[in-house]
């Protein structure tokens, strides 16, 4: 069986230095990286020791890359995703926002074929969701029936060695709020099922050089008739903010980013039973660890090795049927996307 052992990193931004890290850290060696931009190359030449090219074509034909992870802007996500299948070379995929047909059309070419092509599904691998969806398979709170989620951090913190009108985040169509709405419902739709859009208000309430919306506020039922309230906003500072409430027919639980811990309690357990973790190992200039995008990419290098796509939990079609969800729910705003 062929393993996977040559990857090439295209975008060597604030995501992709870390997924080389993150490879590196796998004890996979030979890692190139693809960037137009001299200074990132440079950087990552620098503090990872990797090769890096300017030219895709010529990365592609002097390092001969096994698989590709790309951590470009969303809007060139798609490009390198069908290049990396023109080549017949599985690829990773950050999360992304934009081109969802497109992406679907290539997922339904991947299936008549080995290769595949796996989004990110970052938050499934931290371990607030992951104990989350432990306790709520175990039936520790009954039915669900409602929850209420924030979460956020102030846009200028994202990045703070450079300005935010000078990255992806500044863009309508790949604001930050935007991008951030899909990337938490791929692991609340893994818990609780597909969310039906129900009402949506988003507005530009900070004074941030974008011209975005810079807070989200989505009410969604789930399967079951449970209803759910989750705002995302790029306002909270000068911490972050995670809190996450569920309510069911027999007790509730709570996610706290800040405190990392989950806890419940239930008509068995009227005290809370408190589940920690620790702050793992984070980066300068990053708040969340890196082990949860190692365990992540460690997945996909999985379900490539054994040539099967199941062995990876997220899909293109997936993606694309919750940037639906999106979608309607800025329909339903009354305001143009």
């Amino acid at each position: 069986m062929e393993v996977v052992l040559r990857f090439l990193v295209v975008g060597l931004g604030s995501m992709g230095k870390r997924r080389v890290r993150n490879l590196l850290a796998m004890d996979y060696k030979d890692v190139a990286g693809f960037d137009l931009r001299a200074d990132r190359r440079a950087e990552a030449e620098q503090k990872s020791g990797v090769r890096t090219f300017a030219d895709f074509d010529t990365a592609i034909a002097e390092h001969k890359p096994d698989a590709l992870v790309i951590s470009t802007p969303p809007q060139y996500h798609f490009l390198y995703a069908d290049k990396s299948f023109a080549l017949g070379k599985p690829c990773f995929v950050e999360a992304s926002v934009v081109d969802a047909d497109k992406f679907l059309a290539l997922y339904e070419r991947s299936l008549k074929t080995d290769i595949l092509v796996a989004p990110s599904c970052t938050m499934r691998y931290y371990p607030g969701p992951k104990k989350v969806k432990e306790l709520i398979r175990a039936g520790a709170i009954g039915k669900p029936l409602n929850f209420n989620y924030t979460t956020g951090q102030y846009l200028p913190d994202w990045h703070p060695w450079e300005k935010v009108e000078d990255f992806y985040v500044s863009n309508r169509d790949t604001g930050a709020c935007r991008e951030i709405v899909p990337f938490e419902l791929t692991w609340l739709n893994d818990i609780f099922g597909d969310a039906e859009p129900l009402a949506c208000s988003r507005a530009k309430v900070t004074d941030i050089n974008a011209d975005i919306d810079d807070v989200y506020h989505c009410l969604l039922r789930y399967p079951g008739n449970m209803l759910a309230n989750l705002t995302v906003e790029v306002v909270s500072r000068p911490k972050a903010t995670r809190e996450f409430r569920v309510l069911g027919s027999e007790g509730q639980i709570v996610f706290s980013g800040e405190e990392r811990c989950v806890r419940y309690c239930n008509l068995q357990n009227k005290e809370w039973v408190r589940h920690e973790w620790s702050s793992g190992t984070v980066e300068s200039n990053y708040i969340n660890p890196e082990e949860p995008y190692i365990a992540e990419l460690g997945t996909f290098v999985n379900a490539v090795k054994q040539r099967d796509r199941s062995l990876y939990p997220n899909s293109l079609k997936d993606d694309h049927g919750i940037l639906q969800t999106l979608y309607r729910l800025e329909e339903l705003s009354g305001k143009n996307a």
